[in-house]
Parts: C-alpha cells; sequence; structure tokens
C-alpha cells in the first residue's frame, strides 16, 4: 500500500514538531477548554485566521504566544515557511476566528501540506457551531449532513437545492441574516413545506431558536428580521414526493407494507400523501381486514 500513511500522533519518534488544530469559542468565552488554552501556551507559534481577533482571545487568558495570520488570501504564500518551522521541530496551533479550524474557514490547506510532509497533525475537540445546533433543534440529529454557506446567486442556490431535495439526512447550512428570506423561500420552492429551525448568535447572550415549517419561518422573519450570526437546519426529505402508486389508498398500504413497511407507518404516509384523516383512515384499514 503506497498510499498508506500511519500517524502517531504522541508516541512517534519524528523530529518535526506537530500541527495542533485548537478551536475557539463560538461567542461565549467560557466554552475555551482547559487542553485548548495549554496549547495556545506551549506551541511555538499560533497561525490565526484574524490575528486582530485572536488576540482579544489571547488577552483574556493571558497568552504571550506570538501570532502568524494565515487566511484564504495569503494561505499559498505562507505554507511553505510554516512547514520549514514545523521541520525544525517547533509547534504551530492553528485556530480560526470562531469555532473548529477547517470547517468553513481556511485551514485545511496546511493540514493537507503537513500531512504530505509527514508531519503530525493534531486536532482538539471543542466548539463547533453546526452540532451545537444541531443537538438542539429538535430536529433529527443523524444523519446529518453539514453544507456551509450557501452559493448567493439565485439560480445556484436553486440548482444547489435541486441536487439536494431528496436527500434524507437533516441539512446543515450557514447563512447571512440579510439573506434568510430569499434563501428561505427558494427553499420552500424546491422542498416543499418541511421542518426548519433557525438559531442565531449560538452561546451568547442573544443566543435564539426559532423552530417551524419553512413558511412560518419566513412569515416570521419578514416580520421580525434575525440579526447576527446565523444558522439553519432543515429536515431531510421523507421520500413522500418519490412514492407513486396505483389504486386505492387501502392497496397502496399493502404496497408499502410488501416493501417492508410496518403497517401503523405504511398507514401514516399513505394518509399523509393523499391528505386523509390519518385517524379514520387507520379505522378504515382496521374494518377491511377484520
Amino acid at each position: 500500500m503506497p498510499n498508506l500513511k500511519i500517524q502517531s500522533s504522541f508516541r512517534g519518534t519524528s523530529d518535526f514538531g506537530r500541527l495542533f488544530l485548537v478551536p475557539t469559542p463560538i461567542g461565549n468565552l467560557e466554552d475555551m477548554t482547559f487542553r485548548g488554552v495549554k496549547t495556545l501556551v506551549e506551541a511555538d507559534l499560533i497561525c490565526a485566521e484574524d490575528t486582530r481577533n485572536t488576540l482579544k482571545l489571547l488577552n483574556h487568558f493571558e497568552i504571550k504566544t506570538p501570532m502568524e495570520s494565515f487566511h484564504e488570501h495569503n494561505w499559498a504564500e505562507k505554507i511553505p515557511k510554516l512547514l520549514d518551522f514545523l521541520k525544525s521541530g517547533r509547534s504551530i496551533a492553528q485556530v480560526s476566528d470562531a469555532g473548529m479550524p477547517s470547517i468553513s474557514d481556511p485551514g485545511h490547506e496546511l493540514v493537507i501540506a503537513a500531512i504530505a510532509e509527514d508531519i503530525p497533525v493534531v486536532a482538539l475537540p471543542g466548539p463547533s457551531a453546526g452540532i451545537t445546533a444541531l443537538i438542539a433543534s429538535g430536529v433529527n440529529p443523524q444523519p446529518h449532513i453539514f453544507y456551509g454557506f450557501l452559493p448567493r446567486k439565485r439560480g445556484s442556490q436553486i440548482a444547489f437545492f435541486e441536487g439536494k431535495k431528496n436527500y434524507p439526512e437533516t441539512q446543515i447550512f450557514y447563512e447571512s441574516p440579510l439573506r434568510l428570506v430569499d434563501t428561505l423561500t427558494n427553499m420552500l420552492a424546491v422542498y416543499g413545506d418541511r421542518q426548519a429551525v433557525l438559531t442565531r448568535e449560538l452561546t451568547k447572550i442573544y443566543e435564539e431558536y426559532r423552530r417551524g415549517d419553512i413558511s412560518e419561518l419566513i412569515e416570521d422573519l419578514k416580520e421580525h428580521p434575525a440579526k447576527g450570526e446565523c444558522l439553519l437546519i432543515v429536515s431531510g426529505s421523507d421520500g413522500l414526493a418519490e412514492l407513486e402508486f396505483e389504486g386505492s389508498p387501502f392497496e397502496e398500504v399493502q404496497n408499502l407494507i410488501q416493501m417492508g413497511e410496518k403497517p401503523n407507518n405504511a398507514i401514516k404516509l399513505v394518509a399523509k400523501t393523499r391528505g386523509l384523516n390519518r385517524q379514520e383512515f387507520y379505522k378504515e384499514i382496521h374494518n377491511l381486514t377484520d
């Protein structure tokens, strides 16, 4: 296996330093971990997306480690220098402005470059806005897909949603508060009226969850626009749009059961697709089978 590489993060004998990926708070500074602070203190250099933002964090924890800017506009020119630094046996702690490095933030390029040079890459666990919002959203957390920021242009966004509309996984997106209504309107046109949750200002004093259907969120946002950092969580497809049966509702239930669906769930699905009262349809089905 010529491409196989095995990294021993802490027991290896490499003369190289380590690249530590250190998550930072997404709002509340108390979410910084003890290990994260210790790593920033002990590192020889901190690579920061924006040194001005990171300096606030370092000052709060009285960390004096020197910093180097590393962002989407300079990563290509910085990587050779940073690799030489790591190869000299010194360590680097990489941070983004908030949350996990490389997730909708610069950093992945340095990780790839370090791996190619057999430099150990060590990730610390910590804050992640997408997962934080997901587990409190009330939308099914498993399975899920994180997409990050959406295309801005309407045509590109519609095409994106068309490609994802049949996915069963819960979907997680970042979005600007200024584009929320337009984005949700495009989503409604493609996905239909699904369960959705808008979260904003996670871990901060104005943290908020708005839970409802997509159409309800649109109407609410028109009356009460959102501010701050926003995130959308949308339920996946239930597959109903792809179900095509001929015959009576009773025959549809039988077809679903033959396909492996549980009887009660089959009744629920058919009632929903046909617009039937589920309780009355349930009684009718049982009268026919008695």
